[in-house]
């Protein structure tokens, strides 16, 4: 494979199919609704301010850069734990450090498009990646195609959860975070920012997962655990070593308590043997420009699980519309789930924040 090119996400393999029906999503913000599902709540008292947002048509950075402002601190004194769609309605938490200011009115930020819905004091600020998931309440629209093989698709991912690729808006608005990520690997892009260097990082780690999890997907495996597997525990970035795999873990996979994994690329020994190493090394063959380019910029090897599980689902029909409803775990896409039951497309292609 060319250092240029590199499979489009619509291109991967689907786990249950080529789907039946076809639909828009996106034709408005309220047509895809994001809600965090936060990790910790408030203790009442600290010097960092907890505001519960819901935010239209808006990037999360960009809310952050008007809560910096109002309360005269700077930018990084502002947190968040993950990045939403600005083509949507989301509600998230962000976390300010006052450190003896006194507050503002919040509510001075309010707009059509922003809304404070709490103000709360907490003893630490919000971290990135402080949420358990995400719940979604998703329109589509223009519906055409077979409802019954759709119904049998939704029902499959209820079951039996979904591949957990890394949705299109992690590469960037046609795979601009790749062509980045390509440059910085060949010593063009010396100057940059740690936001754009860890986005552009990003990109290309999960352009080689994603390529692990569609050999998989091929091979039938994407939720099978293999001699030599790195177990996932769900929920938690914790994993273990498996060299064969029992009764017992075969039980727990069932029950959707572990899943099996690939790697995030980055520096450190592999930590897979037997069948999955040899997996991993088939599906990487002739990526090395991005492995070594990931190695040089010091990312640190890990692992994601390859199998997410699609919770508190729930779907109806209506007249052209499906509308959907489910949970995932934090850091797994929305359009995951959508592309493996529907051809979409999406009122709007300049997607460029993931609901992490």
């Amino acid at each position: 494979m060319s250092d240029h090119e590199w499979p489009q996400l619509s291109q991967l393999p689907r786990a249950f199919g080529l789907p039946q029906a076809s639909g828009l999503i996106r034709a408005c913000p309220e047509d895809f609704r994001v809600y965090e599902i936060p990790l910790v709540e408030p203790d009442g008292a600290g010097e960092h301010v907890f505001l519960d947002i819901e935010k239209r048509n808006s990037n999360t950075g960009w809310v952050a850069q008007q809560l910096a402002r109002l309360a005269g601190v700077p930018e990084r004194d502002v947190s968040y734990a993950g990045l939403k769609d600005r083509n949507a309605v989301t509600r998230q938490w962000f976390s300010v450090r006052m450190a003896g200011k006194p507050e503002p009115e919040w509510q001075a930020l309010e707009s059509d498009d922003l809304r404070v819905l709490g103000v709360f004091r907490h003893s630490r600020k919000l971290k990135t990646g402080a949420l358990r998931g995400n719940r979604f309440e998703i329109c589509v629209r223009q519906l055409a195609g077979d409802r019954d093989a759709l119904d049998r698709h939704l029902c499959r991912i209820q079951a039996d959860g979904m591949p957990n690729y890394f949705g299109e808006q992690r590469f960037g608005h046609d795979g601009g975070n790749l062509d980045a990520a390509r440059l910085l690997f060949a010593g063009d892009r010396k100057r940059l920012s740690r936001r754009l260097r860890g986005i552009y990082i990003s990109a290309a780690r999960s352009l080689l997962f994603n390529q692990v999890l569609a050999w998989r997907v091929e091979q039938g495996s994407w939720n099978r655990l293999l001699d030599g597997e790195r177990i996932m525990l769900d929920g938690s970035a914790s994993s273990f070593y498996a060299e064969q795999i029992d009764e017992q873990l075969q039980q727990r996979l069932e029950e959707m308590d572990i899943h099996p994994s690939a790697p995030l690329w980055g520096r450190g020994q592999s930590d897979v043997t037997g069948d999955a190493a040899a997996v991993e090394q088939q599906a990487l063959e002739g990526y090395e420009f991005w492995k070594e380019g990931l190695e040089r910029c010091g990312a640190d090897l890990g692992r994601r699980a390859l199998r997410a599980p699609v919770r508190e689902m729930a779907w109806r029909f209506e007249e052209d519309s499906l509308m959907l409803e489910f949970s995932l775990p934090k850091g797994s896409y929305a359009t995951s789930v959508l592309r493996e039951c529907l051809d979409y497309r999406s009122g709007n292609s300049g997607l460029r924040e993931s609901s992490t």
